[in-house]
């Protein structure tokens, strides 16, 4: 059984507006074994997309390679573009060793309740997923329960948008399409995507994320 605990704490710049939310990066990163290409920071792995989805929508010119030059590059955006990451998942175990969110077992997630109360001005949530099975709404919508607290629906389109109060507070939560290869085939299986297609036969996956995010990442 593999032990599989968050690398890092979450990164919640003082003004943050917005919040990343996903589950848990690769084990390698828990495990200091990086690969060539991987920052060791939060979305750092080389075969990951947010990163290089953010870098197109802000033209950033980041480098992707393991040294802190990369590192201070991603701080320096989030906290210039008040965006915080708080993934949901503080550790799980896993019978084999791979970044499967199916194949997490006794899971412990993170208090995000707690982290918004300490940084009020966040009101948007931005998961890297959906509500299957142990994505970021998924242990989200988990989560709430423990404070009797629902997801209203706001739009039924992906992305999937959602709000809730907080104490008076209205926060919004998009579920958007996963940044990882794993997510290909059901958005091109998205009528949306396949008109795009048909118009611009060069029109792929990576540039249907960056046209979703671009949205809610300005």
């Amino acid at each position: 059984m593999f032990f599989h605990k968050h690398p890092y704490q979450p990164f919640i710049p003082k003004n943050a507006t917005k919040l990343i939310v996903g589950t848990l990066p690769p084990p390698r990163f828990s495990m200091n074994n990086l690969l060539e290409g991987d920052i060791n920071f939060c979305y750092g792995s080389r075969n990951g997309q947010l990163w290089k989805i953010i870098d197109r929508i802000f033209d950033l010119n980041l480098k992707y390679e393991t040294t802190d030059e990369a590192i201070k590059q991603r701080k320096g955006f989030l906290i210039n573009n008040n965006i915080g990451i708080c993934d949901i998942v503080e550790s799980c175990e896993r019978l084999k060793i791979d970044a499967s969110d199916l194949g997490m077992r006794n899971i412990k997630l993170r208090d995000l309740i707690a982290y918004l109360r300490k940084h009020p001005k966040v009101d948007t949530l931005l998961f890297t997923g959906g509500n299957s099975k142990n994505g970021p709404e998924y242990f989200f919508r988990k989560h709430i329960k423990e404070y009797d607290i629902k997801l209203e629906i706001v739009s039924n389109n992906v992305p999937r948008v959602h709000k809730f109060n907080l104490e008076n507070r209205i926060i919004k939560t998009v579920s958007l399409t996963a940044p990882s290869g794993s997510a290909n085939r059901a958005i091109g299986s998205m009528a949306l995507y396949k008109s795009i297609k048909d118009s611009h036969p060069n029109f792929n996956t990576f540039d249907f994320r960056v046209m979703q995010y671009k949205k809610y990442f300005n």
